[in-house]
């Protein structure tokens, strides 16, 4: 490093550090979110500038030479060279959803300080680490599934253990999403419409990319951009139109588009409708985020949560139930460290990658920019009053219905609001109330409001920013459900080739046709009774949301530090090992507890037997209306119960059949055997980050290429 690099990143490191250091010395008084804001840019410079660079170099071996799936199979449907530019947008949009907006919301319960450490510090050291490293695995297992490569390397024993608990979270996750998006949607004819025109206008630019001007990649995010913010324009001249009729639809109508659109998006070629469509995505998504980090630049808004909660300590709180350790680790997943990641980045981004050296800008840079976006929720979500904050997110059976019972449940918490603040609080964003608006997004919504407005347009444009930030959320959602349907997709075949040797070919015909049908088909399922029950379908299984994808994150990991030790890098397997051992620790202490804790906020059979202790005596309890819902919510606290213990057994047999094979291999390294694809030369001629270097762009001009890459026209020396 020069003398100048030094100085640059020795002067990250004093704003990072600093930052850090009034976060944790302020006790007592607020502080400015823009030392949150240091902390964590500071901190993300460093992880992304040493340690993702001594993951790839040292203990990966990144090979720019090694032909990718993207380059040998590329068939213009499923493996398909992507520029690297689109396909991070792809990503980034594939894996960002409902969890960095919501989670560290819910999360502030406890303070803003521990669930800032942990975005941070396991977005580094975990969450990016397993995307990273799970899709360099599987670039080199031509693409294959994270249940796959579990039966491949692992064994048959764990990975059928694998392979079931992976397709069985996946579908919960998605109908999670699903259900969040139909929610924000219903009823919004502005959102309607601005979402439904980013379909369109995704099939314009993948035509224009692959036919009328392939590789202008500058070109068509030009156009794309200008499209996209003239499609959010114009949703707010339909919803104040004649025809916002037309784009005002129910829940149920929502809910066979969105299958319709799972189904088509995970059937088209991949560069036609979702890869465009996610990166067009990803301009709005890190767009508004960056606008909202510098509105809490220009603002200053201080942090008016305390630092730590009483409810870190005592585990009563009113938003969840449970204390700091485990729930905080589990409430916050996507923005940390989340196993839904490991299913896109062993899903569509492995075969559509164009180098081996992109894994470390796509895999862990795509996490930190998604980590970026939880920070700025929990910032969102403190900088409001706390008495806001709770009576906004408790459920109305702690705080009433009206500003004067939610006025005193909060201020016997310890956060003192009276009834006209929360009355003038709904008034300012055009709601008749906001009490109870449970889930994290409308919390969201009022701390972005709050940050936008105090720059642009003062409280009269509260409301705007607030309706804007729904339809935003709204957004990024939808574009990880038609990723996640085209990855349950490959899964799903994955698992069928198993038996039938036509489905290892995941582009054909027959099988992407069946496998999608199945796919949308399991996820609309619990939606569609979902929206119909309040308390069935995905209402059921929403309970098991953090603890699944927190699981899954333990296969992930656990995959990818026996590939570690096969692999012959044995003295590096604690780069994935120590985030594994952390991640079991957290997910089987929590799977303890909602199994068998006698506490019913938290434990499934607790509550399963308060319900049932409640029939017998012919009572019924809230929230529960009447006896048929009373056994309802019966049967659901003991399907919950019996599923978190079937997926904690689950994972228990991929650890152990993990543990297994790298003893096995450590013993005995020459018997290893591994599925690894034999290298290829790579003919392809791309830069490894999102900017070229010098000598990358020396490379490119001797290739005859363009700053996208691609195929060389001209010999390379």
């Amino acid at each position: 490093m020069s003398p100048k690099s030094v100085a640059v990143w020795v002067l990250v490191a004093l704003v990072g550090a600093l930052g850090w250091g009034i976060l944790a010395l302020s006790r007592g008084e607020e502080i400015s979110a823009a030392w949150l804001l240091a902390a964590a840019l500071g901190s993300y410079a460093i992880g992304y500038r040493f340690y993702a660079r001594f993951i790839a170099d040292r203990v990966l071996k990144v090979d720019k030479t090694r032909a990718t799936p993207a380059e040998r199979l590329d068939n213009g449907v499923d493996f398909h060279p992507t520029d690297r530019r689109v396909l991070f947008g792809h990503h980034f949009a594939a894996v960002a959803g409902a969890g960095p907006l919501v989670g560290p919301v819910l999360a502030a319960q406890m303070g803003y300080l521990p669930g800032t450490i942990w975005i941070v510090a396991g977005v580094i050291f975990a969450g990016a680490v397993q995307d990273m490293v799970t899709l360099f695995f599987s670039t080199r297992r031509d693409g294959r599934s994270l249940g796959q490569m579990a039966r491949d390397e692992i064994g048959p024993v764990g990975g059928a253990a694998a392979l079931v608990a992976v397709f069985a979270i996946m579908i919960i996750l998605l109908a999670v999403l699903a259900l969040v998006i139909v929610n924000a949607l219903a009823h919004s004819p502005w959102g309607v419409f601005s979402i439904g025109m980013t379909i369109p206008i995704a099939l314009f630019m993948g035509f224009y990319l692959r036919v009328l001007r392939p590789g202008r990649v500058t070109e068509i995010s030009v156009i794309g951009v200008a499209l996209l913010l003239l499609a959010i324009v114009a949703g707010g001249w339909v919803a104040d139109s004649s025809l916002a009729s037309t784009f005002t639809l129910e829940k149920e109508t929502l809910v066979l588009w969105m299958v319709a659109y799972g189904f088509i998006a995970s059937v088209l070629p991949v560069w036609m409708l979702l890869a465009p469509r996610d990166y067009l995505s990803t301009f709005m998504k890190v767009g508004t985020i960056a606008l909202l980090a510098i509105g809490v630049v220009v603002a200053m808004p201080t942090l008016k949560m305390p630092a730590v909660t009483d409810f870190a300590a005592r585990g009563d709180g009113p938003v969840f139930a449970g204390s700091m350790f485990p729930f905080v680790f589990i409430t916050i997943a996507c923005g940390a460290l989340s196993g839904f990641h490991a299913l896109v980045s062993s899903g569509t981004t492995p075969k559509m990658i164009q180098k081996e050296t992109q894994v470390r800008v796509i895999g862990y840079g795509a996490m930190l920019t998604e980590s970026f976006v939880a920070v700025m929720a929990i910032i969102a979500a403190c900088i409001i009053e706390p008495g806001l904050f709770f009576a906004v997110n408790s459920p109305a059976g702690v705080v009433g219905t009206t500003v004067e019972t939610a006025s005193q449940a909060v201020t016997h918490f310890g956060f003192a609001i009276s009834p006209e603040f929360l009355a003038q609080a709904a008034k300012d964003v055009e709601e008749t109330s906001l009490l109870s608006r449970t889930g994290g997004a409308p919390t969201f919504a009022l701390g972005m409001s709050e940050i936008f407005s105090s720059v642009v347009g003062g409280a009269g444009l509260k409301a705007f920013w607030y309706h804007f930030a729904i339809m935003f959320e709204a957004l990024f959602i939808l574009t990880t459900l038609d990723a996640g349907t085209r990855v349950g997709r490959f899964m799903l075949q994955d698992t069928l080739g198993n038996v039938h040797k036509s489905f290892k070919d995941v582009s054909w015909k027959p099988g992407v046709w069946l496998a999608s049908a199945v796919v949308v088909g399991g996820w609309g399922y619990f939606l569609w009774v979902g929206i119909k029950d309040p308390l069935g379908g995905i209402n059921q299984l929403f309970p098991l949301f953090g603890i699944a994808n927190q699981l899954l994150a333990a296969v992930a990991l656990a995959v990818c530090t026996t590939l570690l030790v096969k692999s012959g890098r044995l003295k590096w397997a604690w780069v994935t090992g120590v985030p594994l051992a952390w991640d079991v620790a957290v997910t089987l202490t929590a799977s303890w507890q909602k199994v068998f804790s006698d506490d019913v906020k938290v434990g499934f059979f607790a509550q399963r037997d308060k319900y049932q202790s409640g029939i017998d005596a012919g009572k019924v309890l809230p929230p529960a209306k009447n006896m048929g819902e009373m056994h309802t919510i019966v049967t659901n606290a003991t399907v919950d119960g019996v599923l978190s213990a079937l997926f904690a057994v689950l994972i228990v047999i991929v650890l152990l059949d993990a543990a297994r094979t790298c003893v096995k291999a450590a013993g005995n390294p020459e018997a290893v055997r591994l599925s690894e694809v034999p290298w290829t030369e790579s003919k392809i001629v791309a830069p490894a980050g999102l900017i070229a270097t010098p000598e990358e762009r020396a490379e490119l001009a001797a290739a005859g290429l363009d700053s996208g890459g691609g195929r060389a026209k001209e010999p390379v020396a």
